[in-house]
């Protein structure tokens, strides 16, 4: 990726009044408790709280990452699209400036340990085949966490679009196999076979 990359301006919302928007969310809540119902009003209440540490957390995410001393003379967005929370929100409000297929590189290289291969991802199911070296084990259960799901929790964050993660071991192969024709024990290597006897 090249330090000049941007995010699409165009694809930025209008700036939005903060006062109004807080007395939005008063009223809404208000309107709630005015139902007589305290188990909304108290879902709503945390639905609020569980967004705001959200979108918290990744503010105080980008102010980090921005004033890091490595990423001093860097181009500021590249600094951000490597962090799996600040690429989960751009991707949310769709201003990730990366294609899904570096988004989804991005994912495998977090969970490098894994050594995971991309075969081929189906745009109309979401599902991505993924080849794991022998090393890394093909997903099962193991101490640690599986292939499989260190690429679900990668791609969650990157690449959202991907809903379905199948992980084939290394010495899986959707080929058929090669038969091998090779000299048989007590046979010499340069022997011929013998002709068919004729009927």
């Amino acid at each position: 990726m090249s330090a000049g990359t941007t995010i699409d301006a165009t694809k930025v919302t209008q700036a939005v009044d903060v006062v109004q928007t807080g007395r939005r969310i008063e009223d809404v809540l208000d309107r709630l408790a005015a139902t007589g119902d305290p188990a909304a009003h108290a879902a709503a209440e945390e639905l609020v709280q569980a967004l705001m540490d959200f979108y918290g957390a990744g503010l105080a995410r980008m102010l980090q990452l921005l004033s890091a001393p490595e990423n001093r003379g860097a181009a500021p967005v590249t600094a951000l699209l490597g962090d799996e929370l600040v690429a989960g929100l751009l991707v949310l409000h769709d201003l990730h400036p990366e294609d899904r297929t570096t988004r989804i590189a991005r994912a495998l290289d977090s969970v490098g340990e894994h050594d995971l291969e991309v075969l081929d991802f189906d745009e109309s199911t979401g599902t991505l085949r993924l080849r794991a070296a022998a090393a890394a084990g093909c997903g099962c259960a193991g101490g640690g966490t599986t292939a499989q799901q260190a690429a679900e929790d990668a791609l969650a964050c990157f690449a959202p679009e991907v809903t379905v993660v199948e992980v084939q071991s290394a010495g899986t192969s959707r080929e058929p196999a090669l038969l091998q024709i090779g000299v048989g024990p007590g046979t010499r290597a340069g022997a011929r076979p013998a002709p068919a006897k004729t009927p």
